[in-house]
């Protein structure tokens, strides 16, 4: 019984940790996986350096996206989910 209150406070922490830092993340990996496998041609996109596009072509893992200065393509995780999302709310 001494045994386990010692280690009480570890178990504790432990639990504490996971619920404040491990499963939201593991949440928001697997939103931002689900925006990466939503995309799809047309859509206005910004991407996590800032760059505003219209995406013009797909593919497994890059996307072209059509700017002002020309087209440039890019890895799909380079996409901002948060930011996209607030650009095609408007």
């Amino acid at each position: 019984m001494e045994q386990i209150q010692q280690f009480l406070p570890f178990i504790l922490m432990f639990v504490v940790i996971y619920f404040f830092m491990i499963r939201p993340q593991q949440k928001r990996a697997k939103l931002e996986k689900q925006f990466e496998s939503d995309i799809k041609v047309g859509d206005k996109i910004i991407t996590k350096s800032g760059i505003h596009g219209k995406i013009s072509e797909l593919s497994e893992t890059t996307i072209v996206i059509e700017t002002m200065s020309g087209k440039l393509k890019m890895e799909r995780s380079s996409l901002s989910m948060e930011m996209s999302a607030s650009l095609n709310k408007k």
